[in-house]
């Protein structure tokens, strides 16, 4: 260096390009430091309030994906920070830097700065104001890192409410961060977090100044020892490593030295990471006396601990429970009801001024019988699709989702599973991609792998629409004590029916499935709150779009292809059927109405699509289906909704000359060649039973070949809930046929 130094000095040239190179690179830096994209952490406890706040930042500029490596959810978003694009990774819950979970690892490599992917430069840890202590020991931990923080305090309406006062600026004193009071729902207080995010960014992405607490001491040597490897570390940092390193991806020799660094210094991860919580919630204690003021603890109990001796009562809270889910399916019936005939009725009205006012060719059976009839079999379910997420959100911003888990824990362990699994099983009820995909949060893998197995069976929203067509089709729109739909009853115990059989299912599968771990069940009961009314219509939009747009595409396929194989028929079979037709109608033209409704049903009945059905015919006949319901059955195994979309093309492309007619007039006066109708009470249950039980959703299969890393599982589980539906729906169609 002394050497460069007098070689500079005796060329003035040479030093000259040296400044400049030197400047040059100086300001590229800054330059480069000052433009790029600021990448900020979102971190906090679950039910801090992380993901209102995540929303509120970000609105709609957001994407879901998977972490790079695990199927575990990613949810990014953009947004502005002063002059700068800042992009949010809203990071799985954890309630400490110990990970148990997948998803806690998760946030737990991108803190400790071992995700090669995703490198924060700010984390934001959330808060709950009305739970501090135990929400700043995450937080405390993120500071002892030396990662720039800023803490947003969320739930302070809440905490006011509970006699909680809380001095920001001691807090914020004593904390060695920024530290931000925000309401992401009412957007109070984004402006000043942004600043604060801001101003961190702008001072070099500033790092706290001292310890929380004093981490050298619980490691001593081997502290010192790690951060002679890598002397950029934080005391607690080192820590971490030596804890564990072996889930880094380190090279064998660093894992090696490490791992004598512990051996040499006999260091024990259980004592010290015990040592640490206890020196953080002292240290936590003290920062409380000085900066929040309580009330009694012994002063009368708050509005949700009153509410849960009623909700959560032994006996009362599942009467209550029983009583909202009740109420949740007859409100899809009330409310939908009107909505869905207007929606079917502009269909069926579309469809005779098309064919009344275009001429008869392929292309006008093609936009009528294919295309609207698609689109028909899509839109009609849309109120209720939307009525039943719109209910469910609600019950999901009151609090009352997480009562529902802590209710059913007692029943869940009798079957094998916890209350853990409840949030999965309910989520089925929406769809079980995500569902299944969400059992990752239960730490015992007998328990998760029990809990994938049975959430198909709970009634998805692709059932819906089967449902509400083959109810209408075989049970009395009639009501009990004037209020009581029998419709709104029968859908609510095919819901239950799945959920009864869920259990069954694995009370008998844990018999089989060696795995032993010890279980816990570890419950957050969220407060009670106020629903976010105005997230109501947009969530509801949001899931009319999903489906619209996902489950319709496969429908509009389905219906294009169904049609064309309902159309066209092997060699010359359909021209020699128009030909045979024309000649009838010739010699009795008085018959025409009948000869031509005639040659629709034969033409069908030959096509490719027919062919197909009768092949089928003889093994569903016991079910009491015929061979259009089996076109319809294989249609569905790609998406459980096709099926409406099916029987509206075959019965469009079949059809008589009247386009006015509703689907579900044409399937209630459908009849078998005996003038039996074929939609009778035993089949419509029959059928509603195969579609509680069948797995016909081939995304569903994969997602849990995903989870699981094996197809050994789908198999099982497509045999045996298939298996489940033909047999029972041959049961109840023998008894009531």
């Amino acid at each position: 260096m002394v050497w460069t130094f007098v070689s500079c000095i005796s060329k003035p040239k040479t030093l000259f390009r040296k400044v400049v190179s030197f400047w040059k690179s100086t300001f590229a830096d800054f330059n480069q430091v000052e433009n790029r994209k600021l990448h900020i952490a979102l971190v906090g406890n679950p039910n801090s309030g992380k993901t209102s706040l995540f929303n509120s930042l970000t609105g709609l500029n957001q994407q879901v994906g998977n972490f790079p490596g695990v199927t575990v959810d990613k949810k990014t978003g953009t947004t502005t920070i002063g002059d700068k694009d800042a992009e949010i990774i809203d990071l799985p819950g954890s309630y400490s830097l110990y990970p148990k979970r997948l998803d806690e690892w998760v946030s737990y490599k991108v803190l400790i700065n071992e995700d090669r992917e995703i490198a924060a430069d700010i984390v934001v840890a959330v808060a709950d104001a009305s739970n501090l202590k135990r929400n700043l020991l995450f937080c405390t931990q993120i500071i002892d890192l030396k990662t720039p923080v800023v803490i947003a305090l969320t739930m302070m309406d809440i905490a006011k409410r509970k006699g909680i006062k809380i001095d920001i600026a001691a807090l914020e004193r004593e904390l060695g961060v920024p530290v931000v009071a925000v309401n992401p729902r009412s957007n109070k207080g984004m402006g000043d977090l942004k600043k604060a995010i801001s101003l961190t960014a702008q001072q070099a992405y500033r790092v706290p100044a001292r310890d929380f607490i004093e981490n050298k001491q619980l490691a001593g040597q081997a502290v010192e020892d790690v951060k002679k490897l890598f002397p950029a570390f934080s005391d607690y940092k080192a820590i971490h490593y030596l804890i564990n390193h072996e889930s880094f991806a380190l090279d064998a020799a660093m894992q090696d030295t490490i791992e004598n660094i512990e051996i040499s210094n006999k260091f024990n991860p259980t004592k010290t990471q015990a040592e640490e919580i206890l020196q953080r919630y002292g240290r936590i204690r003290q920062i409380m006396q000085q900066s929040v003021s309580e009330p009694d603890p012994l002063q009368k109990s708050l509005f949700t601990e009153r509410l849960d001796n009623i909700l959560l009562h032994r006996k009362w809270g599942y009467f209550i429970l029983l009583t909202v889910l009740f109420l949740l399916f007859q409100s899809v019936f009330w409310l939908a009801q009107h909505p869905m005939d207007w929606i079917e009725l502009g269909f069926a009205k579309l469809s005779e001024t098309l064919s009344s006012s275009l001429p008869d060719t392929r292309w006008t059976d093609l936009l009528v019988n294919g295309v609207v009839a698609g689109l028909s079999g899509i839109l009609v379910f849309v109120p209720q699709i939307m009525i039943l997420f719109g209910l469910i959100t609600l019950l999901e911003d009151t609090g009352y989702m997480a009562r529902i888990s802590f209710l059913s824990d007692k029943l869940m362990r009798k079957v094998g599973l916890n209350g853990k699994s409840v949030m999965p099983m309910i989520s089925g009820f929406a769809c079980a991609v995500p569902a299944i995909m969400s059992a990752r949060n239960i730490e015992n893998r007998k328990e998760r792998l029990l809990t994938i197995l049975i959430t198909p069976l709970m009634s998805c929203s692709a059932r819906l629409p089967v449902y509400t067509i083959l109810i209408a089709l075989v049970i009395p729109n009639t009501y009990l004590l004037g209020f009581l739909s029998v419709q709104g009853l029968v859908m609510m115990g095919l819901y239950l029916l799945g959920l009864v059989f869920a259990l069954i299912v694995s009370y008998v599968s844990k018999l089989f499935i060696k795995i032993k771990e010890k279980s816990f069940f570890i419950l957050e009961l969220p407060t009670y709150r106020s629903p976010r009314w105005t997230n109501l219509l947009p969530t509801m939009l949001n899931k009319a779009k999903i489906f619209v747009f996902d489950a319709g595409k496969v429908i509009m396929i389905i219906s294009l292809i169904l049609w064309a194989l309902s159309s066209f028929g092997p060699g010359n079979t359909m021209k020699n059927i128009s030909g045979e037709y024309e000649q009838l109608i010739s010699a009795s033209p008085e018959k025409r109405e009948v000869l031509i409704r005639e040659m629709k049903a034969k033409k069908l009945e030959s096509s490719y699509a027919g062919i197909l059905g009768k092949s089928i015919e003889p093994a569903i006949e016991p079910l009491g289906y015929d061979w259009k319901i089996g076109i319809a059955l294989i249609t569905s195994f790609a998406a459980r909704e096709v099926f409406v979309g099916t029987m509206a093309t075959l019965y469009s492309v079949e059809g008589d000359d009247d386009g006015g007619l509703l689907l579900k007039e044409k399937m209630k006066t459908a009849v078998r060649a005996d003038g039996t109708p074929v939609f009778s009470f035993a089949a419509g249950l029959s059928l509603l039973i195969f579609y509680v039980f069948a797995m016909q959703c081939m995304s569903t299969l994969v997602i849990v070949k995903k989870e699981t890393r094996s197809w050994k599982w789908p198999v099982i589980q497509f045999v045996y809930m298939t298996g489940l539906a033909f047999l029972l729906s041959l049961l109840v169609y023998q008894l009531f046929k």
